[in-house]
């Protein structure tokens, strides 16, 4: 069982002897593939609020029932979850090149607020050091399956984790290792993730975040998905009143800046509409004006591109497609493989 660990503890006591040494490996930005699993996106374990939330929150839908438990920092919120989808990210990198992975990953300070398209003054490193404190002081309860597993023990969103810093007066935060719960690991290695759009950290607004995190897993690569206000408004683990939430969510399909989604609210009905952009731009064409693939094409790609979402990558092939003027292909199945290819390499 994954457990959050008290503060108070030594940097000795943070690295358990079940990681050793030579499972460490060092994140590298530049292979970045935005990743988050599952069970992330699909209910809120993560504040929404700017002000620290101390109080436990429970969250209970269909056969699902999660309890939070916050530390004295306050209960992690969605900016926290930053580190946790840089670390996702490059252990699935890792995954993909059939190198060795395990829960416990080094990173660069740098790279990370980077990464998240922070700025990199001391004020970030000191942030980026209280989000850390944050993951590791939160304790989540769930019944939620990640991999072959059901878990309904107590674990924390990090195992542990170990700070280096410069000697004062800087004091700036350079490296640090974090062990990840085996809840989170479990949910990588079933390949339990799905790819965020790029420009998910440039959404400032935590609701916003949170909108475009429930869009990707309900509506994906669909073209169309709706859901009720009052339903959003529990996934989304809001802690305004419905009346507040709705004005947001109208603001928000005023602005209409989502990555990957336009979004259209119904006053009548109270429903959020989603239109993936991807699919309304390839709608625009004839269905027969697209290049046609076989079946066992798709079972090929996987291999290829183990660990991606290969749906995704058809309607990213698509686009390219149409973006480059639609030329003609002598063999789509083999222009298709060629980039899931080119994917992989980059």
């Amino acid at each position: 069982m994954s457990t959050a660990l008290n503060n108070s503890q030594s940097s000795k006591t943070l690295l358990p002897e079940r990681h050793a040494q030579k499972d460490l490996f060092i994140c590298d930005v530049a292979d970045a593939v935005f990743k988050d699993v599952m069970q992330h996106l699909e209910h809120p374990f993560y504040s929404l609020s700017k002000k620290p939330q101390t109080k436990v929150q429970e969250y209970k839908h269909n056969n699902v029932w999660i309890r939070i438990t916050p530390s004295v920092l306050g209960q992690a919120t969605i900016y926290d979850k930053d580190i946790l989808i840089y670390c996702i990210s490059q252990v699935m990198g890792k995954m993909k090149k059939n190198l060795p992975v395990s829960p416990r990953v080094k990173i660069s300070s740098h790279d990370l607020l980077k990464f998240s398209n922070r700025g990199t003054s001391g004020r970030d490193y000191k942030r980026l050091d209280t989000a850390i404190q944050r993951l590791r002081g939160t304790v989540i309860s769930t019944n939620i399956r990640t991999g072959d597993i059901e878990q309904t023990d107590t674990f924390g969103l990090i195992d542990s984790s170990s700070v280096k810093r410069k000697s004062e007066p800087d004091g700036r935060l350079i490296s640090c290792e974090i062990i990840l719960s085996d809840w989170v690991f479990n949910a990588i290695q079933a390949q339990e993730v799905l790819t965020l759009h790029p420009d998910y950290f440039r959404l400032e607004k935590p609701i916003d975040r949170r909108v475009y995190e429930i869009a990707r897993k309900h509506c994906g690569n669909q073209r169309t998905w709706s859901i009720s206000l009052e339903k959003l408004h529990k996934k989304s683990g809001s802690q305004s009143s419905l009346k507040q939430f709705r004005q947001s969510i109208k603001a928000l399909a005023e602005a209409n800046h989502l990555p990957d989604y336009q979004i259209s609210y119904n006053r009548g009905k109270d429903v959020l509409l989603f239109l993936n952009r991807v699919k309304l731009k390839l709608t625009s064409m004839h269905e027969e004006d697209f290049p046609t693939l076989r079946p066992d094409t798709y079972e090929k790609a996987k291999k290829i591109a183990s660990g991606l979402d290969i749906y995704a990558l058809e309607i990213d092939w698509r686009t390219y497609w149409v973006d480059s003027g639609q030329p003609e292909f002598k063999s789509p199945d083999a222009a298709f493989l060629g980039f899931c290819r080119f994917r992989v390499s980059i």
